[in-house]
């Protein structure tokens, strides 16, 4: 017998009807009837608060709580669930009661507030809110949701740059992002403009708040800036830069930075050495996850629920294989073959010096991509960064939900590199409820949600790059 909601029930009436309420909360002036039991049976602060003797809320009647207004006009929404074990969220109103249930330690609707943040980060993106929740999630240490905003921040930057948001950026947090190798964005200038639109929102701020504008502003180039990879510019995108204003303005800085560019460009391996010296010099001479033509091509598999099993796509393609302009304009060329719906190796016989034997077909229920060098140096090797770039969908919105990077030496003897377990086949291919009419895999994308979308990668590492990345 199961009796548990009839209970419940009676539970969640003691609330509602302020039945035998035995202690009053009283937030930002509203005054909550509520029990200590419950109280203390949902929340290891409040037991503390209201057992321990050594505080002066024991033996109160009433006890009035200090709570921001966003905390203070939700508390009856989060008192009520310590009664029925219910709380109606979404992303305007998850941060408070996140930050509730933080302070008085319930743990349960902790975890419930970190896994809404984790299934809803796009909509939270496009809503001006993930900033918030990237900084928060940080600073009280809910690494798991942390890592997840960062993720959508890093892999869809110009996205959130377009929002309001953005503008919310702690310095330090935005400094933290800027060092990451695996940013995508279409080239260094466009980074470079996300900064520029940041630092304009935070003079918009001090000129408000504060009175030394000029100083702080000066000191927040500098901050941010300096982790602008200037050497991954063209030496054209740099000469465009000197008709910016913000260069104009600080001069003398960008001019230092643009000529550490140059001489990456010009082949001045003494002082290119010299700023490798330096701790933030490490990271200026490493490619991110550039989506320009010039590194990355755009695979499309349309029409992906009616392929048959084991269908392979192949691309074509070619990149740059320098990053360094006195290196010429020489081009790898590339074959990409993709394997979304698993591998299919075909029975076939191998002749050895005993005779012939026979290999078995194979399958392997695997999301595959390979990579082919077509015509690697015949001496030596082309060391690479390879980044997939995966879209999909979540609350309707289209982004980059996945990437995988990896750095290899291509050579005669090494050819191809291969993905194995992209994603997840079954969610790719299987995703729960699909078979009866459910929800399409968060990886098909456009109209139909039909589409498997992805970017490939690849950009060179030079000879630079080796102290920091293998």
């Amino acid at each position: 017998i199961d009796n548990s909601a009839t209970v419940l029930h009676k539970i969640a009436a003691l609330y509602k009807e302020s039945l035998m309420s035995d202690i009053s909360l009283v937030v930002g002036g509203t005054q909550y009837p509520a029990h200590r039991l419950i109280l203390c049976a949902s929340s290891e602060v409040f037991q503390v608060m209201l057992m321990n003797p050594e505080w002066s809320e024991s033996q109160e009647s009433c006890v009035v709580l200090q709570e921001t207004p966003a905390c203070a006009a939700i508390f009856g929404n989060f008192l009520q669930y310590f009664y029925t074990g219910q709380i109606r969220i979404n992303h305007l109103i998850v941060m408070p009661v996140l930050a509730l249930a933080d302070k008085y330690n319930v743990k349960d609707l902790v975890k419930l507030c970190i896994e809404y943040m984790c299934e809803h980060i796009a909509h939270a993106a496009v809503n001006n809110q993930l900033i918030s929740w990237l900084q928060y999630t940080l600073t009280c240490g809910h690494y798991q949701a942390a890592q997840v905003c960062q993720n959508f921040v890093k892999w869809n930057l110009e996205l959130v740059a377009e929002t309001t948001d953005f503008g919310n950026f702690e310095p330090e947090i935005l400094v933290s992002l800027l060092q990451q190798n695996d940013l995508v964005v279409r080239n260094e200038m466009v980074l470079y403009n996300c900064v520029v639109k940041w630092l304009n929102l935070q003079k918009e701020r001090l000129l408000q708040d504060s009175e030394d504008t000029e100083a702080h502003m000066e000191q927040l180039v500098v901050e941010v800036m300096s982790h602008v990879r200037f050497p991954m510019m063209s030496p054209r995108q740099l000469a465009e830069l000197l008709l910016s204003p913000l260069t104009k303005k600080y001069k003398e800085f960008f001019v230092e930075r643009m000529a550490i560019g140059m001489s990456f460009h010009s082949g001045q391996t003494e002082r290119v050495n010299e700023v490798l010296q330096t701790e933030e010099g490490k990271l200026l001479f490493i490619p991110r996850l550039y989506t320009a033509d010039t590194w990355s091509t755009l695979l499309s598999v349309e029409n992906f629920p009616l392929l048959p099993a084991y269908h392979t796509r192949t691309l074509v393609f070619s990149s740059r294989s320098s990053l360094a302009e006195h290196a010429g304009d020489h081009a790898c060329e590339w074959v990409v073959d993709v394997y979304p719906k698993g591998v299919w190796f075909r029975k076939f016989f191998l002749i050895v010096w005993q005779g012939t034997v026979e290999v078995p077909e194979s399958v392997l229920r695997t999301v595959r991509l390979s990579v082919m060098c077509r015509d690697p140096p015949a001496a030596g090797h082309t060391r690479v960064k390879v980044g997939i770039l995966i879209r999909g969908v979540q609350d309707g919105v289209e982004h980059i939900r996945t990437v995988i990077e990896r750095n290899h030496h291509f050579g005669e003897s090494d050819k191809v590199l291969n993905f194995d377990d992209l994603l997840s086949f079954d969610e790719l291919n299987n995703p729960p409820g699909a078979a009866n009419g459910g929800t399409s895999s968060p990886y098909l994308v456009g109209e139909n949600r039909d589409v498997f979308k992805l970017h490939i990668v690849i950009a060179p590492l030079s000879d630079v790059c080796s102290s920091t990345v293998r």
